[in-house]
């Protein structure tokens, strides 16, 4: 019965990880769009999502430049050449099976009584993509929101399993 157990936990934990880690991306995507929101213009008292914007340091509160998230928007009818080009967004490759296995190893860890192994697999995930994150904040953040959702998830997975059943 033991092995039904880890077996369903591990099945939870590893396969049933990616629509919580979905949602959170969903969720963390919702802000993203609340700022895009207000670098379209659209008036606070219309889109209150559009309360994310800030005036850049120096200028005049009636200038149309503003920084959301530290990306600059063009002025309406400004050239986009005077606009910085911001970083290319990209989604790390991978992700959905390093999840699923991250996911794994952070239940069987738990489950063993190792949760020490838990710093081995952040290491070798972070290590093994640290090029790819030193270039792009936008996949950064992305990487430190699935991680940390994918993880609590498999922990809260791999403790209720060995408390509720395993005890």
């Amino acid at each position: 019965m033991t092995a039904l157990w880890i077996a369903a936990a591990l099945l939870a934990a590893g396969f049933g990880g990616w629509p919580v880690t979905a949602l959170v991306f969903r969720l963390a995507r919702t802000i993203d769009d609340k700022a895009d929101a207000a670098a379209k213009g659209r008036d606070a008292a219309d889109d209150p999502s559009a309360d994310v914007t800030v005036d850049l340091p120096g200028r005049a509160p009636d200038q149309a430049d503003q920084a959301v998230n530290g990306e600059l928007t063009a002025a309406a009818g400004q050239p986009a050449s005077d606009v910085p080009a911001a970083p290319a967004q990209r989604i790390l490759r991978g992700g959905a099976i390093i999840g699923v296995l991250e996911r794994l190893g952070v239940c069987l860890a738990i489950l063993a009584g190792q949760p020490v192994a838990i710093a081995y697999i952040v290491a070798i995930k972070g290590l093994g993509r640290f090029a790819e994150l030193k270039e792009t904040p936008v996949a950064a953040e992305r990487f430190i929101i699935g991680t940390l959702a994918s993880m609590l998830w498999a922990a809260g997975i791999a403790a209720a399993v060995k408390v509720i059943f395993l005890a």
